[in-house]
């Protein structure tokens, strides 16, 4: 693995690498996906983050008194969806500030893959199981609801789909077919996760001629993969 980056900034690349010794947890995740944003950005905070993800899992739990998984689903969406109204934002939709975790959870608005990562950091703290959905173009979710799967839409409004209504959703986003293809309904490891949202970034940056920052996550890209 590099040492040194060349043209990532140090910090970003020291804390992304050290997120990869414990990629197999939410927290590494996440970690190392704000590591990702600090190449472009200068105020992220872990501690802050952290302290933001801790006030939205409480807000679920303080209404999932039971402690049934059908409340913890239905308080994690009234929060996220109805009270934040976290949601795919169409108007920017190829910025790399979609790309970055601390500027979706100031904004509430972000790409699908970051949408996912936020609704499965509240959804376990507050005591559900998320794993993200690997499809083509477009990232989804599910979540573990009283021993069964449901596959989830962060992107829209955390909307709740079928696998045939997934398959849609995915041909119309596409412009593929998708019928009868479940196999492409797979959940991401975490290395995935994260080589998707440096591939975002990357197509956002060749397309903006940034081609010192495309560098930069090519680093990040090449040290992920030698972690793995």
């Amino acid at each position: 693995m590099p040492a040194k980056p060349v043209l990532c900034r140090p910090a970003a690349f020291q804390l992304f690498r050290e997120q990869l010794t414990r990629l197999d947890t939410t927290e590494g995740l996440w970690r190392a996906a704000a590591a990702i944003s600090a190449h472009a950005l200068d105020d992220v905070s872990l501690d802050e983050l952290d302290r933001r993800f801790e006030e939205l899992a409480q807000l679920v739990r303080e209404g999932a008194r039971s402690g049934r998984d059908v409340a913890r689903l239905a308080h994690l969406h009234g929060v996220l969806f109805e009270d934040q109204r976290f949601a795919g934002d169409f108007d920017r939709y190829s910025s790399p500030l979609n790309s970055y975790l601390s500027v979706v959870l100031e904004t509430r608005r972000g790409l699908p893959i970051l949408l996912a990562l936020v609704y499965k950091v509240v959804a376990e703290r507050a005591g559900l199981h998320v794993e993200g959905i690997n499809s083509p173009g477009h990232f989804l979710a599910r979540v573990l609801v009283d021993g069964r799967w449901l596959l989830v839409d962060p992107f829209f409004h955390g909307q709740s789909l079928s696998r045939d209504e997934a398959l849609e959703r995915l041909g119309q986003l596409t412009g593929n077919n998708y019928f009868g293809q479940y196999e492409i309904l797979q959940p991401a490891t975490h290395p995935q996760w994260l080589a998707r949202i440096l591939a975002n970034l990357q197509n956002s940056f060749a397309a903006e001629g940034r081609q010192n920052d495309l560098a930069a996550m090519t680093e990040l890209q090449q040290a992920l993969w030698e972690s793995a």
